[in-house]
């Protein structure tokens, strides 16, 4: 009876060790995902007309992600590069965001960059504003990584205050 009373011991006790060293919600290796929109005044609903009509841009947004052991994003920050060229000399950006919505169909704010009125103004109509560690919750990185199509990146002018240029996001990594 002692040998057998040993070995089952010896099994709870194997148990006991392989289920205290599973950590699933531990974080794992931080990962990220770039995605670029080419932003145009005529992507906008309705397409802008007027002087700012004539420019351009890109935008690449990076989520770096906290995943767990399964793979799950448990936490994310965004980082987000503007380029524009072609608009006006003295033009200043008023806003940007990334908004949810598809092609053709004017969406809400998801993600504010933390831009300033006047803060980002484009002397001889051209420049770019780079924003890091903007705080994303784990619903809204999973989300764009979902379907990235249904998310735009917006700038915005005085003029043009509903948005002077969008683009859709497409994923590159």
């Amino acid at each position: 009876m002692k040998p057998l009373a040993l070995f089952g011991l010896l099994v709870l006790g194997s148990l006991a060790a392989g289920c205290g060293s599973d950590t699933p919600t531990t974080p794992s290796t931080a990962s990220s995902a770039t995605f670029t929109a080419t932003l145009l005044p005529s992507s906008e609903v309705p397409a802008v007309t007027g002087t700012e009509a004539g420019g351009s841009g890109t935008g690449t947004v990076t989520l770096n992600l906290t995943k767990d052991s399964a793979g799950s994003v448990m936490a994310a920050t965004l980082d987000v590069t503007v380029t524009a060229t072609g608009f006006p000399a003295g033009t200043a950006l008023t806003a940007s965001h990334l908004h949810s919505a598809p092609a053709g169909v004017n969406g809400g704010i998801v993600i504010s960059f933390g831009l300033s009125a006047g803060e980002v103004t484009f002397p001889t109509g051209s420049g770019s504003f780079t924003k890091r560690g903007i705080s994303v919750s784990a619903d809204q990185a999973n989300a764009i990584l979902a379907n990235p199509a249904g998310f735009y990146v917006n700038i915005h002018t005085a003029a043009n205050t509903n948005g002077v240029a969008r683009g859709q996001l497409t994923r590159t990594n």
